[in-house]
């Protein structure tokens, strides 16, 4: 049994699929990253509107937490992606 198997036997659509795929490359050993919705949009051959809607679709199932991130002067910086299996 592979670590993605519950993620291809989920109802999740592709594009969610994709994207926490995406995420789950490039993340931390605590399942964080934090690349630009352009930047993945560009990656996946997608459109950023697209991306977007993934990002809920995985929101909603409990798999990806976001939270902000500041800079030091206050101003805001990207987005933490925060993966949570199962």
């Amino acid at each position: 049994m592979g670590r993605l198997d519950f993620l291809y036997r989920s109802e999740l659509p592709h594009r969610a699929v994709s994207v926490y795929i995406y995420f789950s490359d490039r993340a931390n050993k605590d399942g964080e990253c934090w690349p630009a919705i352009p930047t993945i949009a560009s990656e996946l051959k997608l459109s950023q509107s697209t991306v977007r809607r993934a990002l809920q679709d995985l929101r909603k199932r409990g798999l990806l937490e976001t939270r902000q991130r500041y800079r030091e002067k206050g101003g805001k910086s990207s987005l933490l992606y925060m993966l949570r299996g199962k």
